[in-house]
């Protein structure tokens, strides 16, 4: 028997390994780019930073350090320079392939942080694999900028898993739209109309203001939003305000709201504050050909006809007063069904007559029809 060299027995002292192998070594040096390890074979192994993960720019000296031990796969035996290369993401992906497969067929929801933002939605990597979540799956709603959830942790699940080609398409709509049937559920389990909510404005348009109850939205109406008049709602209310409001009327699984609570009806006490013969002093709020309407209150206007304004004749009002200009006037006419104040400040310029017959009290009184004068006014201002 010939007698082996102390290189051969040397040779015969580490283990053998092959490509594709999952081996256990220790770190016995770690640089920014590339760790060295101790696999127990004749050449030491070499994990690079794109072999160790999927993210750029990372600092191995960070996450590795010398004396911990870890799997990692054989990638190749002999790179041309006698090196053992190895490979940690590789084996990652193997073990995360299975991860998802599992949270596949489970429909487990997963949560990881989002990597990248893509043009066409997110991309996110869960035990080195990376999902794909397009932009018409990451949310119930259409969201051009997806930028705010850089960096956010989401939670989804695996709606396609092809591992043959490498796709695994994950989806966050579904969840979301999941939760919130069943918030709406509960909430339409406890509410009624009457009730006093709070909510969060989530939404303001031309018409009016979507509230979020919690997981439903309302719609308050800008006809709703106050007992007086609201120009514009975009100026009375923004994104993320906290406002308590009515439950006026549930119709199936739409809610409309209103901040026209009955305690501050303007109207409750009208009837004795603006009683006929009263003298009142209130705004030129707006004014047509016909009059000019005077806001004695939030959300109670009266109607000073044209031919009240003076004991001279008036061609228009804006002839004679100005938006917002303050005047006082006698309430000749008030009705409380259907909420309607007639004024003239003619009454106080002429001295009271002794006696008056009901047909010549009539012709004081000028009986105007209020709300068709709004709708033409409405109407000459579109």
């Amino acid at each position: 028997m010939s007698e082996l060299t102390f290189e051969q027995m040397l040779d015969e002292s580490f283990k053998t390994i092959h490509a594709g192998e999952v081996v256990e070594g220790t770190i016995i040096d770690v640089k920014p780019d590339e760790a060295v390890l101790n696999i127990g074979y004749k050449s030491d192994g070499i994990l690079t930073r794109n072999e160790y993960t999927n993210e750029s720019n990372v600092d191995l000296t960070t996450v590795l350090h010398v004396g911990d031990t870890m799997e990692v796969k054989v990638f190749k035996v002999n790179d041309g320079e006698g090196q053992v290369l190895l490979t940690y993401k590789r084996l990652a992906a193997d073990r995360g392939n299975k991860r998802i497969e599992e949270a596949y067929n489970n429909k487990e929801v997963l949560t990881a942080k989002v990597a990248q933002v893509l043009d066409g939605g997110l991309s996110v990597i869960v035990e080195e694999v990376r999902i794909f979540i397009p932009a018409s799956l990451v949310s119930d709603t259409y969201e051009k900028d997806l930028t705010k959830y850089a960096g956010q942790d989401i939670e989804f699940v695996i709606s396609e898993y092809n591992p043959k080609r490498r796709r695994y398409i994950g989806d966050r709509k579904q969840l979301i739209v999941a939760r919130k049937a069943e918030l709406q559920k509960e909430l339409f389990e406890k509410i009624k109309e009457g009730d006093t909510v709070t909510g969060v404005v989530k939404n303001v348009t031309d018409f009016g203001a979507f509230i979020d109850l919690g997981g439903v939205d309302g719609l308050l109406h800008i006809s709703e939003m106050s007992w007086g008049r609201v120009e514009n709602p975009k100026k009375v209310f923004k994104v993320g305000d906290e406002i308590k409001v009515l439950i006026k009327e549930i119709s199936g699984t739409k809610i409309a709201l209103s901040l026209k609570f009955a305690d501050a009806n303007p109207w409750k006490d009208a009837a004795s504050k603006y009683a006929t013969g009263s003298v009142v002093t209130g705004r030129v709020a707006r004014m047509t050909d016909f009059g000019a309407f005077v806001e004695l209150e939030t959300g109670v206007d009266a109607l000073l006809h044209v031919s009240q304004i003076s004991k001279e004749h008036v061609e228009k009002p804006s002839d004679v007063l100005k938006i917002g200009e303050t005047v006082t006037a006698k309430v000749v006419d008030f009705n409380e069904e259907s909420k309607k104040i007639s004024l003239s400040m003619k009454a106080l310029l002429m001295p009271e007559p002794k006696e008056e017959t009901k047909e010549e009290e009539d012709a004081d009184v000028v009986s105007v029809d209020i709300d068709a004068v709004i709708a033409q006014d409405e109407a000459a201002e579109k």
